[in-house]
């Protein structure tokens, strides 16, 4: 069946209504606060998306900070821009010695997440540092190198009410899902990596 062809004037008013409802919508929306934020999912592009928030803080000249709980071993690119071009406004700590099947020692790895977890109470503690990324940290949790409840009391007690923590990594607990206030899920539809194509830099790392 063909479509009937709106007009200027239809296409006009129906766009009209919209920034109308659009408007009173935003006029109860006055809050700011820090933010806890969530980016999980089985698809690419959590560490991305978190890493582009803090590049949308350096642009706004926020401090900001990342610590890389997990791919702290690779030379990535977003590792190389932040500490080559941002060091003045954005710390970036790799505590992470490689994934799981690479290192194959489970105390090593715990001593590696305890010590990314005790350099990010320190950065989340400081009230000029406006965003910290806890790159890959949900993956910590979730093998128990950090205990849960611990990590949910220090944020809920102890970060600052503007600063904003975004924390990345697949299978995110449910006690964190609820306890943010932003959860962002990437589904995975479609992965070279199917079909024989390795990570490339610039798309992965």
């Amino acid at each position: 069946m063909d479509r009937k062809p709106v007009s200027d004037e239809d296409h006009s008013a129906k766009k009209a209504k919209i920034k109308a409802a659009r408007d009173r919508m935003m006029a109860g929306k006055t809050k700011e606060r820090g933010l806890i934020i969530v980016h999980t999912g089985s698809g690419k592009g959590k560490s991305s998306s978190g890493f582009g928030m803090i590049l949308r803080c350096i642009a706004h000249g926020m401090p900001c900070a990342v610590v890389q709980f997990i791919k702290g071993a690779w030379d990535t690119g977003e590792r190389r821009l932040l500490t080559e071009h941002f060091g003045d406004l954005c710390q970036f700590h790799a505590m992470g010695e490689g994934f799981t099947w690479e290192t194959q020692d489970r105390a090593r790895d715990i001593t590696a997440a305890e010590a990314g977890w005790k350099k990010a109470k320190v950065l989340i503690r400081d009230p000029s540092i406006r965003m910290v990324l806890l790159d890959e940290i949900n993956i910590a949790l979730r093998y128990e190198y950090l205990d849960l409840d611990a990590v949910l009391a220090f944020l809920r007690e102890e970060k600052p009410a503007m600063t904003h923590v975004v924390l990345t990594g697949r299978n995110a607990a449910e006690k964190l899902i609820e306890a943010a206030d932003l959860v962002t899920e990437m589904t995975l539809v479609k992965h070279p990596f199917r079909s024989g194509v390795k990570a490339q830099a610039g798309v992965e790392f």
